[in-house]
């Protein structure tokens, strides 16, 4: 099938990262994949929830949509007066995604919030929300040694996701919403530098799948998060030069 953007089926939508996006967070970054638009804010306290073991810190993210990141005006979740039951999932994927990539007693007994409200969407929102909300991690991580506040840096792995689905029986990756909304299969990954899973949500939103699918979705995957990883390393990259040639 001919993509309606003129993609592979094995490539990327254009993906770009602008970091320190916003002035007073730790860490943030504004990234696009396509015309999805996610904005990743990490702020960091210093005290932990009640469930966390002493010694350790915690991280954890929040995410929301603004009302016209879709085609249609939706609802702030605060007018409902609770959370919606996609944002609370999705904010909750996003979280553990997040811990994967934490040393928690390195960390100390702080936590840091990544904060991901989607400007505008178009497929994809949750797995650009991990990719961008690993960049406001590892910003805010950085400053925390560069503070004074530890001596090393408790990353241990970079962590990315990006969905890939079937659509008219063919494996298609980084779904836009067009595709997303008629995909026979729909499947998220997440991954860490190393190769290593995090998490996989797959679904048979039109029919089944067989294992040989699921397997050949995954690395389909694994091949856009490698390139996802690059974009995040230039990314920060790029942000500690800026920051050096500030400070001179």
């Amino acid at each position: 099938m001919v993509r309606q953007d003129g993609r592979a089926y094995d490539e990327l939508r254009p993906i770009k990262i602008t970091t320190d996006f916003v002035k007073f967070a730790e860490g943030s970054c504004l990234i696009e994949c396509g015309d999805t638009k996610v904005l990743c804010c990490a702020s960091v306290e210093d005290r932990t929830p009640p469930h966390v073991a002493e010694g350790t810190g915690w991280v954890t993210a929040e995410y929301s949509m603004l009302p016209r990141a879709n085609r249609e005006r939706s609802r702030r979740d605060v007018s409902k007066g609770k959370l919606s039951p996609r944002s609370a999932e999705i904010q909750r994927l996003v979280g553990r995604a997040l811990r994967a990539s934490i040393d928690m007693k390195a960390l100390g007994e702080r936590t840091i919030t990544i904060d991901c409200d989607v400007l505008q969407g178009d497929g994809g929102t949750r797995t650009a929300s991990v990719t961008g909300g690993y960049v406001a991690l590892a910003l805010a991580c950085q400053w925390l040694v560069k503070e004074g506040y530890l001596l090393r840096s408790p990353l241990r792995t970079a962590v990315a996701a990006v969905s890939a689905g079937i659509v008219d029986d063919e494996l298609l990756l980084d779904l836009c919403y067009e595709e997303d909304s008629n995909a026979q299969v729909d499947l998220n990954c997440i991954m860490t530098e190393q190769g290593e899973l995090v998490e996989i949500q797959g679904t048979g939103e039109g029919r089944a799948f067989t294992i040989q699918e699921q397997r050949q979705l995954v690395d389909l995957c694994a091949k856009g998060i490698d390139e996802l990883l690059a974009k995040q390393r230039e990314a920060l990259a790029l942000a500690e030069k800026q920051a050096e040639e500030g400070s001179r």
